[in-house]
């Protein structure tokens, strides 16, 4: 086992159903393209109670109702043609009209659009609080076809039924209290299972620790952070397969239309549709409008609007850059922004991110460093995290938690809050009051300093530090000497 036979005993006793075997080591999950989150629902479906599954069974079930692209052609004639209603499991995406107040959806994973489409208001009255959830929903689809009326008019694949797939409900409040039962070390090795990963396969807390610090932006809102790390550290798998609440786009073209706002589609883009948004292998991003996109940015960064033309938004979504470096600069004192594309030399524009991941201090990773053993469910553990992000109340612990000298910058002082709260979520979701922290309560100011504050101000320090390689304005200036209340 992976995990001490004791935490593995309590895991499974508090989380129950929510807990699934997971065994990456050996399992070739990744030939299917799963996210984890689909991944660890057929998992438990087909496990039994020890972690066995019958894998012909699963294989059968996966070709039965998870097809691939290269199958909706057959599965399209099956429907237009054979007037067959056929289910399978699905991503799905829908959209009410304003002009003709048509329900319409999506498959993106098949090439299907909402030109071809059509949801009945009663189904739509049926499923619609579960297709309303997020811009994607996975679930059971059952199709049909609605021929065209007369020779001008068009058919329409027809949306009959809609299941979720997820065979739970989530209980945030009994997250927090069973936090209570584990250690900090036991807790910190139980959120890295709950992502894939091996807490055996890391050498020592630090490692484990910068590994988790890439969850931060999934469970507090517009937390923005800059990642450099050395292949093969993880970065665009943790990112973009384990939560289906954020977006991993991978180099290329990245347009102020596709981020923000498109005029000619009138429609929302990344950031509205999303809780973070990674622009992964950011050197080779291109931006054809540098400073249109760096406006955009700047302004969503500061206040969370956005305005292209007549449109305004507004959006909770962090942004991160996460990229690979030179191992040249792989150092926190070296010019690192240098690598970065042309439209992120500006330091108002960098200023207003609020942190750094240093992402050689994580290990590159390797089989052993693979979850094998029993972990908590990835679908329930990422949904947890973007429920907590609506909880304001470990905020108001980090402000009357910790003494912010007099004159501090804003901006240093608004980062490391942001940071710490997080980090405050994630390790210690179950302080629920400024009376946990102290001698008497459920975490020690000692801990909440070094597993909370010290980590936000490190984040934060070097982003000023490289702000003052990039600009002399900031040479020279430290962040605010904020401390615990003791």
């Amino acid at each position: 086992m992976d995990y001490k036979m004791d935490t593995v005993q309590q895991l499974r006793e508090y989380f129950g159903e929510m807990t699934v075997y997971k065994d990456l080591q050996k399992t070739n999950f990744s030939a299917l393209t799963l996210p984890s989150f689909m991944r660890d629902w057929l998992l438990k479906r087909f496990e039994d109670e020890d972690g066995k599954f019958n894998s012909e069974e699963l294989s059968n079930f996966i070709k039965k109702n998870l097809p691939n692209k290269d199958d909706w052609k057959s599965i399209k004639d099956r429907i237009v043609n054979d007037r067959e209603r056929v289910k399978f499991l699905a991503k799905v995406c829908c959209d009410v009209s304003i002009a003709t107040q048509e329900i319409t959806f999506a498959l993106p994973d098949y090439g299907v659009s909402a030109r071809d489409t059509i949801i009945d208001r009663y189904v739509w009255d049926e499923c619609k609080q579960d297709l309303l959830g997020s811009q994607d929903t996975w679930g059971v689809v059952e199709l049909g076809y609605v021929p065209p009326e007369t020779q001008a008019s068009r058919g329409k694949i027809d949306l009959l039924g809609f299941k979720p797939f997820r065979p739970y409900t989530i209980d945030i409040d009994y997250y927090k209290k069973s936090r209570k039962e584990f250690k900090t070390s036991e807790w910190i090795d139980i959120l890295l299972g709950a992502i894939d990963y091996n807490p055996a396969g890391y050498q020592d807390e630090k490692h484990k620790l910068t590994m988790l610090s890439r969850l931060l932006p999934f469970l507090e809102k517009r937390l923005n952070l800059i990642e450099l790390a050395p292949k093969g550290t993880g970065k665009s798998y943790l990112y973009g397969r384990v939560s289906r609440f954020g977006w991993l786009s991978s180099g290329g073209v990245m347009s102020r239309a596709k981020m923000f706002y498109d005029m000619q589609k009138k429609s929302e883009g990344l950031i509205a549709n999303n809780d973070f948004v990674v622009l992964d292998e950011v050197q080779t991003l291109r931006f054809p409008e540098i400073d249109e996109m760096r406006g955009a940015l700047k302004g969503y960064m500061e206040n969370g609007t956005f305005t292209v033309g007549n449109y305004s938004g507004k959006s909770d979504a962090g942004v991160i850059l996460s990229g690979n470096i030179n191992e040249k600069i792989m150092n926190e004192f070296d010019n690192m922004f240098v690598e970065l594309p042309e439209i992120f030399h500006e330091s108002a524009l960098m200023e207003r991110f609020h942190g750094f991941i240093k992402g050689w201090d994580i290990p590159r990773l390797t089989n052993e460093m693979k979850i094998c053993g029993w972990a908590l469910n990835s679908e329930y553990f990422t949904t947890i995290l973007h429920e907590l992000r609506s909880e304001v109340g470990y905020r108001s612990i980090i402000d009357n938690v910790i003494l912010v000298p007099p004159h501090s910058d804003e901006r240093d002082t608004e980062a490391i809050k942001r940071i710490a709260t997080a980090y405050l979520k994630l390790l210690f979701p179950h302080i629920q009051s400024l009376n946990d922290i102290g001698k008497d309560g459920l975490l020690t100011v000692m801990d909440f300093d070094r597993y909370c504050l010290r980590p936000a101000k490190k984040m934060r320090k070097i982003i000023k530090t490289q702000l003052g390689m990039l600009d002399t304005e900031y040479k020279g200036k430290d962040i605010p000497n904020i401390q615990v209340k003791q």
